[in-house]
């Protein structure tokens, strides 16, 4: 029965190495992202169109043909 508590002790003191590391990182900025900002200006907006301007212009071609 000793060697249970002497798992879950360890279990815990692994556990809190893992976690306090973790943090660490967090607060460091390891997870920050920094290549993202710097292409989004590369990436395109979709034009916004709208219905009316659309359904005016497929009238317009209909009876200029």
């Amino acid at each position: 029965m000793s060697i249970i508590y002497l798992l879950i002790t360890i279990s815990l003191i692994v556990a809190l190495i893992f976690f306090t590391a973790f943090i660490k990182a967090v607060k460091s900025g390891q997870y920050d992202d920094s290549y993202t900002p710097s292409v989004r200006i590369l990436f395109d907006d979709k034009p916004v169109q709208k219905s009316s301007q659309k359904n005016s212009n497929t009238k317009k071609q209909l009876t200029n043909s």
